[in-house]
Parts: structure tokens; sequence; C-alpha cells
């Protein structure tokens, strides 16, 4: 991918996690022309590899700037992901995907991520956020569908400076409808390089997946659906 970044280009917020779906985002904003200004937030995630991931992925897709925030969820707890006491679910323990909520809800994480991309927006005068939940390979979180977004951005509308004074806030969610292995193919398109991504809830610090958890067995999916091989780094684990 190619886009030619000027003076003209609009800023735009990318929320970017350091996994497959915020890294395909990032290379659809930049497509479309946005100036990215790409977002991390360390909120005690159990999985810190994945900020590494996303300052490799922000630098390889030509974000104009990579920031990392930080907001204790950990204190909250409440989540598999924050709390090592709750164990991740996995298909060892018959865990199926998509029946209920699992233990690795973060509650309010993408109503937080989101206010905090709104802020700097905010400040750099953008009015597009881009985020990548998805509704159709996930694992069941209510601040993934198509509700969620809408109400967040009418919330962004009532509730900043700029939207009071008539600028208008988009809150972009281009997977929304996408399945995993649309993700991939789409990715391949933009030349985002999967390898630097890491999506495993409880990946090691050198970023290897256990390939066991919801999100190594959607990611995995995703490359056996799309036909392409998987670049994933696992860990060996049994």
């Amino acid at each position: 991918m190619d886009i030619d970044m000027n003076a003209t280009a609009k800023p735009a917020v990318v929320l970017v996690s350091g996994g497959m779906d915020s890294a395909v985002v990032l290379a659809i904003a930049r497509a479309a022309g946005f100036a990215p200004y790409a977002l991390s937030v360390r909120y005690g995630q159990r999985h810190t590899s994945e900020l590494d991931a996303a300052a490799r992925v922000a630098q390889a897709l030509g974000a104009v700037a990579h920031k990392t925030v930080h907001v204790d969820l950990r204190a909250l707890g409440g989540s598999a992901l924050t709390d090592e006491a709750i164990a991740v679910p996995t298909d060892a323990d018959g865990h199926v995907i998509g029946q209920g909520i699992p233990s690795t809800y973060v509650p309010a994480r993408n109503t937080i991520m989101l206010a905090v991309a709104l802020g700097w927006a905010e400040v750099l005068g953008a009015t597009d956020l881009f985020c990548g939940v998805n509704a159709v390979d996930y694992s069941g979180y209510p601040d993934c569908r198509p509700e969620f977004i809408a109400g967040f951005e009418a919330l962004a509308n009532l509730a900043t400076k700029a939207g009071v004074e008539g600028r208008r806030f988009r809150v972009h969610a281009p997977l929304m409808r996408m399945s995993k292995a649309d993700i991939v193919r789409e990715g391949l398109r933009l030349g985002v390089d999967f390898a630097q991504t890491v999506s495993c809830y409880q990946a090691d610090a050198a970023g290897r997946a256990c390939g066991h958890c919801d999100a190594c067995r959607l990611r995995a999916q995703g490359f056996a659906d799309a036909g392409v091989p998987d670049p994933t780094r696992y860990a060996d684990i049994g």
C-alpha cells in the first residue's frame, strides 16, 4: 500500500491494539486518505506483548504518530484479561465461542478506549475515530455491536466542545460486518504483515500465542477460511 500523506489529509484517531483487526483498520483508514494517529491503551492487560505489536504495526502502516495511554483497569478487575485469578476460557475446558459473554470481557473497555480516542481527536481537531470491533466472528462482547458504535457516536456529538459547536464526529467500524476470512483478505490487499500482530489473550512476553483461547481460534479459522498460511507464532505449550 502506497498512499501519499499530504497536508490536506484529514486527521483521524485509530485505536490500535496490536491485533490483526486493528492493524487492518489502520490500513483502511490510511487507504481512505486519512492521516491516521494511532492510539493504544495499556489498561492492565495480562498480554502486554500486544502493545509491542501495536508499536510495530503503527510504524509499518504509516501512522503519523503513535500514542500509548495508561488506564488502570486491573484495579477494577472483573475480567480474565486483567485478573490473573480468573482463567482465560479455552477449547480445552469446553468453552464454545459466542455462547454468552465470556470472562475475557473487560467491563467498559471499549467505552473507555473510545472516550480516550475522542479526547485526543478533539485536541488534534479530528472528527473521525476508527476502531476494529466486529459482530460476525467475535466472542460475544456487548461493546462490539453496531448499537454500541451508534450510541457512542451520539454521545461524542453531545459531550464535546467540537460537537456542541457543530462539528460532527463519526465513529468508523469498517470490520463490523466482515468475517475473519474477509478481514484477512482485506489486510493482505492493503499490505498488512499479520506476522507483526499479536491477537492471543494470553500471549507470552515474546508475543507467542497459546493457540487455544477465543482470539487464537478465531484468528486461525480466519486464515484457514481465507486459504492463507497462518503466520502466527505459537508457544510450545501443548
